[in-house]
């Protein structure tokens, strides 16, 4: 565990001189994510610039370096029964704080507990131009105006070096168990979305191969009585089960092989798009993964971007395909001078991470 930041401002002071791009790598578990990256890009290493900062179980606020591994993390937290709520993904056992926020990946509870993204209090980074700069900070109040530290969210390191995260934690629910019932993907949406308006504990929806599995996490009583309330069939070790479902682990996912895996976010209402291939639905209908036919290119990606826009959200190419392509949802144009505004105030030489969120980044 060490603070290596002075290090890394050197790096990047030397590369914005040389005028050399930078590829950020935490962990490395999430290199897959985003575009191939343009050849001869330096790499920035965060592996060692990690360690927990500061916790403070009652406030329920942690702060810790980027490159912290989440499992750290995990351990910590589990000493005083509490946890990240956002159920971060780990792609290996090697995953990161900070490449979690820079990917904006959350678990199977993120329509319940929330996203990393609204987690965050505050953040460290290093912009192009070298300076170490702090946004937002430790408490809710900190966090207004315009929310730099969210934006980081799902930028894939584009807009500057994240060095420091300060996030707030939960404690763990006191009793969990899952609920399965068979069902198609039609009827399993029906029941999630007349599931989640009801004020009942739920912390998980997610539809596979027939079944529909439903999460109830809080107090024992509140718990209990749902199952009963609502009957199906008890999921033994249902914690591997979301646990898998949470990193990618079940055969849905590891026996895709090369084949393309396109993420969908949708409204949690929209019914089925008619695409003959394989579905994994989550995040109550809100999330779904598609493995089928349609294969990287113009026409397909249009096809999916159609189909993602007619369910009232976006879609990306998340695994798989041609990676030198673009692989993110559309902008339009208004959105991309933003960006591109965006890129320009935190990175004017365009140092970081060039080409991985987009061709034109």
């Amino acid at each position: 565990m060490s603070d290596i930041s002075s290090q890394l401002q050197e790096q990047i002071l030397t590369a914005a001189t040389e005028k050399r791009p930078l590829q950020i790598v935490g962990g490395g578990s999430k290199t897959f994510i985003g575009r191939q990256v343009e050849p001869g890009q330096e790499i920035l290493s965060l592996d060692s610039h990690s360690g927990i900062v500061s916790y403070h179980p009652v406030e329920l606020v942690l702060t810790a370096r980027a490159g912290t591994q989440l499992i750290e993390l995990e351990a910590a937290l589990a000493e005083h029964n509490q946890m990240l709520s956002f159920e971060p993904p780990k792609f290996g056992g090697t995953s990161t704080l900070g490449g979690t926020l820079a990917c904006n990946l959350s678990g199977p509870g993120r329509p319940w507990w929330g996203s990393v993204r609204d987690q965050v209090l505050g953040i460290k980074m290093i912009n192009g131009l070298g300076e170490h700069l702090r946004f937002g900070g430790q408490v809710m109040k900190n966090v207004a105006g315009y929310d730099v530290s969210r934006l980081q969210a799902g930028a894939l390191g584009t807009l500057g070096v994240i060095t420091e995260i300060s996030l707030k934690v939960l404690p763990k629910p006191s009793d969990s168990r899952t609920l399965v019932f068979e069902c198609d993907a039609d009827e399993a949406l029906s029941m999630m979305n007349r599931r989640a308006a009801e004020p009942k504990p739920l912390s998980a929806a997610c539809w596979l191969d027939g079944k529909l599995y439903l999460r109830l996490s809080g107090a024992h009583s509140a718990v209990a009585a749902t199952a009963g309330y609502w009957d199906g069939e008890p999921l033994e070790y249902a914690d591997d089960f979301w646990q898998q479902l949470r990193d990618h682990q079940l055969p849905f996912f590891t026996t895709a092989g090369e084949q393309p895996l396109w993420r969908f976010s949708v409204n949690p209402t929209a019914r089925m798009p008619k695409l003959d291939g394989h579905w994994l639905i989550d995040w109550g209908g809100a999330q779904r993964w598609y493995l089928g036919r349609a294969e990287q290119g113009q026409v397909d990606k249009a096809e999916m971007e159609r189909l993602a826009a007619t369910a009232g959200g976006q879609v990306s190419l998340f695994r798989g395909g041609d990676r030198t392509a673009e692989v993110m949802h559309s902008q339009p144009e208004a959105m991309q001078r933003l960006q591109q505004r965006l890129k320009q105030a935190f990175d004017p030489d365009g140092l970081f991470n060039r080409g991985r969120l987009y061709s034109w980044m």
